[in-house]
């Protein structure tokens, strides 16, 4: 079946903005930081006659990306729920190029508010909810609108039609391959993860988390909480094309929920990524047992990304982490033992935080002497629990989410702790964790090692230092106003 011209999209913002197509951190960082947005790839992977086109990895402005998107009949956007308004300016001046054009919307943000986005952008023709591959690729083939399972839709009256959910994927090595995508439309080298070697490569091998954190975007609003993967034959397979297809890759990150849920399919992919000599690291929770860390760090592993969150257990409890605390700190032990690098995450302003519980998560972070941290403020994203939370206790104003140089705020605060307690718990946080000797000495040694990474870490060390001084200069708009009319008129965040 023909198919239109299509271009997926993550659009231009803030100057060094990741906060669409494959970033979990909706916001501008700390220091500059893009993942790749394999949430586009995906489909774009299905469908004939596409482009994608990551705009703020490519430091692309608003008026590049209309001439390039020249020709194409339909556009896709991967939206999010902090950088929505901007990106409803970005489709509005698409139209008012090319007319025929038809535009949606894709993420989180619309498969959760697909009728209050239509009507918040009239630009727009549909938006494609939940998970949305083949969504994309019926729209893609021309197929009316109405016979899509799984499309909200504007109809010729303008009434906003919502047709049935499409079921999730279960046939997973049906879905294509990424890596032609990355490799057509992607430079490599954009992409920079402060924790991972660069340059780096990330991909899914199954979508989905059997966890219920409170707080995690992608299994409450598209991903689900069943662990849908990739065989092992079929991971080992891509992987060894990628390693061929991409030589310069210095490391690959495997970008699932929580890719060590089924350890025994972790351990068996792990064992052919070995015999591929693939350097490789994944997210993981704080509980995976010694035998499988062994094994992972024999064949190849060389980093966890473990989301920690607090070091308070009734916390961790309130957000159903399902972790406990001492639980944790065996496997970091054991981590340490096998010589396994671990980024850890934490978040400030959870439900049950206070001055106290920040200080107990700081003292845990420094115990731990994880490799390196991320310390982010709560944020309640629509269609999570935590959201509900939020909106019934009356913690939270959604239009703080970020603020108007993209960068987080704490849009959670309580009438025990406020935004700026909380705000000032992450650069202490920060602070307290990076100024002892040890991850100084840590840092230097790998710098003396290494020519290339002494000059990365000293410009991310001092981007992180302007953060914590609190001098990060305002960013730079990268969209302009959609009309003349409107050259005035704010660009909203």
């Amino acid at each position: 079946m023909a198919t239109m011209r299509t271009l997926f999209l993550n659009p231009p913002s803030f100057e060094g903005f990741d906060g669409g197509a494959g970033a979990r951190y909706q916001a501008r960082r700390e220091i500059r930081s893009f993942w790749f947005p394999t949430w586009l790839a995906q489909p774009a992977a299905l469908i004939p006659n596409s482009k994608l086109i990551d705009a703020p990895a490519d430091d692309l402005d608003l008026e590049e990306v209309l001439r390039r998107a020249r020709g194409f009949e339909l556009c896709v956007i991967h939206t999010s729920t902090p950088s929505f308004d901007n990106d409803a300016k970005v489709a509005e001046a698409l139209k008012a190029r090319n007319p025929e054009m038809r535009i949606g919307f894709v993420g989180a943000h619309v498969a959760v508010l697909p009728e209050e986005s239509l009507k918040a952008a009239p630009v727009l023709d549909f938006v494609g909810r939940e998970e949305f591959d083949y969504t994309l690729k019926e729209v893609a083939e021309g197929r009316p609108y109405a016979e899509i399972a799984g499309l909200s839709f504007r109809a010729k009256d303008g009434e906003i039609v919502h047709n049935p959910d499409r079921t999730l994927i279960e046939d997973m090595d049906a879905l294509p391959s990424v890596l032609d995508v990355y490799k057509r439309d992607l430079k490599i080298e954009n992409y920079y993860i402060g924790y991972l070697k660069h340059p780096y490569l990330s991909l899914y091998t199954g979508r989905g988390c059997p966890a219920r954190c409170s707080f995690c975007l992608w299994p409450q609003t598209v991903g689900g909480h069943v662990y849908r993967t990739k065989s092992a034959s079929a991971v080992i397979a891509e992987m060894a094309r990628a390693k061929e297809m991409f030589p310069q890759v210095k490391e690959f990150f495997f970008d699932d929920d929580t890719f060590t849920a089924d350890l025994t399919r972790a351990a068996e992919i792990a064992k052919g990524l070995g015999r591929l000599g693939i350097t490789w690291s994944c997210n993981s929770r704080a509980n995976v047992p010694y035998e499988y860390l062994k094994i992972f760090k024999e064949n190849g592993l060389r980093l966890l990304l473990v989301g920690y969150e607090s070091g308070n257990q009734q916390i961790l409890n309130n957000i159903k982490k399902g972790v406990r605390v001492d639980i944790a700190r065996e496997f970091t032990r054991n981590c340490r033992k096998l010589g396994i690098v671990i980024h850890g995450t934490f978040i400030l302003g959870l439900p049950g935080e206070t001055k106290e519980t920040i200080e107990e998560s700081i003292k845990f972070a420094c115990a731990l002497n994880v490799d390196t941290i991320q310390v982010s403020l709560a944020a309640a994203y629509p269609g999570t629990e935590l959201y509900r939370q939020a909106m019934t206790n009356k913690w939270y104003d959604e239009s703080l989410l970020v603020r108007n140089d993209g960068t987080q705020s704490a849009a959670i605060r309580y009438p025990h702790l406020s935004a700026s307690d909380i705000e000032a718990g992450v650069k202490r946080f920060y602070s307290k964790f990076y100024a002892r000797p040890t991850p100084i000495l840590r840092m230097l040694k790998a710098m003396l090692k290494d020519p290339v990474e002494r000059r990365r870490r000293l410009r991310e060390g001092r981007e992180f230092l302007d953060y914590l001084r609190g001098r990060q200069a305002p960013a730079e708009s990268r969209v302009a106003a959609p009309a003349a009319k409107a050259e005035k008129e704010p660009v909203a965040a």
